[in-house]
């Protein structure tokens, strides 16, 4: 006779079963059952989502616009979309097949997947990174072949590294740049062997550059705009970073007709459309939000020149973040692991950080700290993470 509590946990598949939790999501649970906790967890901008953003919203549904829209997403955020991303990178994209509009990127990467794998089809995912790459992947049926990047190589893509993990049922790549959780950026002239790369494999390309507005130095590069690379890439980005609208959940995805329509099939039985409250928003962020963009991004930096400065200072090495809002000093030298050096930190000085671990295996020696917070906030943390360190060197 089959126990109740392997009856239950039969009701469950396979495949979720096997999913691992967000590493991520575990501390900030943490974070929410204990007092006076500074929090460098979580990658939220601190800032409201601008007043007139908001005032657009609140128009929209006092004039009663709270129904469904298209399945690819309002059309009049379509044309902004292609507008905007043909001011900022001479792309253009038709608003009419080769745009859709999700909840947030992390819809999109797992319609992207959905649409793209077949069963037990492999991708690569160069790791640090986003905790939902290699989860998508895993969901849609694939395998994720985790391609380390190195802090002596600022974490940044390396084309050999990753031909020699592909395999012959490899059928594409995943990654993004800023990147997030070591601020690493990608030069023209360092992308181009990995575009080499993606033709002579024929690969996929998934581009994730929801951080593009967020770089601090330099342009940012957009991976499609490289030669021969629009038609085999999946641009993502979205409203959550720059504009400070994560809540809204408004991402969207370009790329050629045929993907994006394969992603809209199954996003029409799925989620349908992205709440339209958010896509109004988001076409008033397009059209009238530069200039708070670009005030948010003036004070992130002054933060990140702090925070790295001041890492270095109480004893934990720090490439410099370029883009993004995170930082990833090595912890190697005080002698624990990263999960062990989080968890202590968490409980004796009340300050929360995100094991390296959490974005790949590749992570240990690392964790990561946001400075999407005050820079009075960021202050004491660094008072007290210095204090902690101290007792361990």
């Amino acid at each position: 006779m089959i126990s109740a509590s392997k009856s239950r946990a039969a009701r469950i598949s396979e495949l979720v079963r096997s999913l691992p939790p967000s590493g991520i999501r575990r501390f900030f649970d943490l974070v929410q059952s204990m007092e006076d906790v500074i929090s460098l967890g979580v990658g939220e901008p601190d800032f409201r989502t601008p007043w007139h953003i908001c005032d657009a919203i609140i128009d929209s549904l006092e004039r009663g616009h709270t129904s469904y829209t298209s399945n690819l997403g309002l059309a009049e955020l379509r044309q902004a979309i292609s507008a905007y991303l043909e001011q900022l990178y001479g792309l253009r994209y038709d608003p009419e097949t080769e745009i859709i509009v999700t909840n947030g990127v992390s819809e999109a990467i797992d319609l992207g997947m959905r649409a793209v794998l077949n069963a037990g089809e492999s991708v690569l995912v160069p790791q640090p990174c986003y905790v939902a790459y290699s989860a998508c992947v895993h969901l849609a049926g694939g395998r994720a072949i985790a391609v380390p990047t190195r802090a002596e190589n600022g974490f940044k893509l390396d084309a050999e590294d990753l031909r020699r993990a592909a395999q012959p049922d490899t059928r594409a790549i995943i990654f993004g740049y800023p990147n997030n959780p070591t601020g690493a950026v990608m030069t023209r002239e360092e992308f181009a062997p990995i575009a080499q790369l993606a033709e002579e494999l024929d690969l996929v390309v998934f581009s994730d550059e929801i951080y593009d507005r967020l770089t601090y130095r330099g342009e940012h590069v957009c991976f499609p705009t490289l030669p021969g690379m629009r038609e085999r890439t999946i641009l993502l980005n979205g409203f959550s970073k720059a504009f400070a609208m994560t809540g809204m959940r408004v991402g969207y995805a370009c790329g050629p007709a045929e993907l994006i329509q394969a992603m809209n099939k199954i996003h029409q039985y799925t989620a349908l459309c992205a709440p339209v409250s958010g896509q109004i928003g988001a076409v008033e962020a397009l059209k009238n939000g530069q200039r708070q963009v670009s005030q948010m991004v003036a004070e992130y930096d002054r933060r990140r020149r702090y925070l790295v400065a001041a890492l270095r200072e109480v004893g934990l090495p720090c490439l410099e973040p370029l883009g993004a809002f995170y930082a990833f000093p090595s912890i190697a030298r005080t002698g624990l692991s990263s999960e062990e050096f989080c968890e202590r930190l968490l409980r004796e000085e009340r300050v929360a950080v995100v094991p390296g671990t959490a974005f790949g295996a590749c992570g240990e020696g690392h964790i990561r700290a946001t400075y999407a917070t005050s820079l009075e906030q960021l202050k004491l943390a660094v008072e007290r993470i210095g204090r902690f360190v101290e007792r361990l060197l």
